[in-house]
Parts: C-alpha cells; sequence; structure tokens
C-alpha cells in the first residue's frame, strides 16, 4: 500500500473534483487510453495496487477490468508538472478498450482520413456479453 496524501496534496482536481488519467504500458511505453480518477479511484488504485477509475456515465468508481477481466496492475504513479494530469504506468492484462482493440488509440489520421491501424484482438461481445462496459 502506498501513501495516497502526498498525491492528493500534489493534484489540482478540477471543479467536478476529477483528473485525467493516461495509462502506460509500463514496459513498451504503449498509451494504451485515458480515463478520469477521483479521489476515491486513486486512494483505492494505491491502496490495492490494481487501476481504479472514475465513470463519469456511470457516476461511480470503475474497477478497470471488472466485467471484462482485462485488468491494470498499477506500476509506477506519476503526477505531471502542474498537478493536473497523471500518467499510470501499467502491467495491462488483455486489451485496454472496450472496442477490444489492445489500446483506445487505434486509429490514426493522414491526408486520406481515420484508418484503423490495429485489429480488434477480442471481440466485445465475448469481453462484455454485448455491453460496451470495461
Amino acid at each position: 500500500m502506498i501513501d495516497p496524501a502526498p498525491a492528493l496534496a500534489a493534484i489540482a482536481f478540477d471543479a467536478e473534483g476529477l483528473v485525467p488519467a493516461i495509462a502506460q504500458q509500463h514496459d513498451s511505453g504503449e498509451v494504451l487510453m485515458m480515463a478520469w480518477m477521483n479521489r476515491a479511484a486513486i486512494e483505492e488504485t494505491l491502496r490495492t495496487g490494481q487501476v481504479t477509475y472514475y465513470s463519469r456515465s456511470r457516476k461511480r468508481l470503475w474497477r478497470k477490468g471488472e466485467t471484462s477481466g482485462q485488468t491494470q496492475k498499477l506500476v509506477r504513479f506519476l503526477v505531471d508538472c502542474d498537478g493536473d494530469t497523471l500518467l499510470l504506468r501499467v502491467d495491462q492484462l488483455g486489451v485496454a478498450c472496450h472496442t477490444g482493440h489492445r489500446a483506445c488509440f487505434f486509429r490514426a489520421l493522414d491526408d486520406k482520413g481515420l484508418e484503423e491501424i490495429a485489429p480488434v484482438e477480442i471481440p466485445p461481445e465475448r469481453l462484455y456479453g454485448g455491453s460496451a462496459e470495461s
């Protein structure tokens, strides 16, 4: 367990009590996703080592992988220079994106438009039984 107090004191939460958190695969550097965290999500993540976010659509804590099994283990917790963005270096088990892609950043823009540059690894219906939760 890591004491959350120093991190919480350094974080500049927005008016809704949230801060953006970028998840990055710790060994490859691959950027997996971006989500939101509140105080409770940070506390739980640091207490358990399993990454927990705050779901703005569900208005509750979202334990990454609670329905899909595609979990994130915290390796390192970083706070940026302004305290308004977090970088979570994680060990991602399976895919990070609810679409079944390894990462949420699977589309690239070029002069022809947006192109998918990574395949779906697990069909979402296999992950969630038809729902789009992660």
